[in-house]
């Protein structure tokens, strides 16, 4: 199944399965850099540590993983299946 949004044009959203990104609390030190970076608001700051807010929209564009200075993103790229696909290659 593929997925659009208008805010997002030329962009589809693949389905997959399973969770791909995730917090690690311990390391999180709240500096909302995964907060500001994210283009599909994936994220939130709560009790001073980045939570995931919702995947649905994520394009897997790991901008997250890139600005975290304290490597308290985990992403780990689906075995297949999921991701996005845009009009410019």
């Amino acid at each position: 199944m593929t997925r659009t949004y208008e805010e997002f044009p030329g962009v589809e959203w693949v389905e997959g399965a399973g969770q791909f990104i995730r917090v690690i609390e311990e390391r999180c030190s709240g500096c909302a850099n995964c907060v500001k970076v994210c283009l599909a608001d994936c994220y939130e700051i709560s009790g001073k540590k980045a939570r995931i807010r919702d995947l649905d929209r994520c394009m897997e564009c790991a901008s997250c993983w890139y600005v975290c200075p304290e490597d308290a993103i985990a992403f780990s790229w689906p075995p297949g299946g999921t991701g996005f696909r845009t009009d410019w290659g």
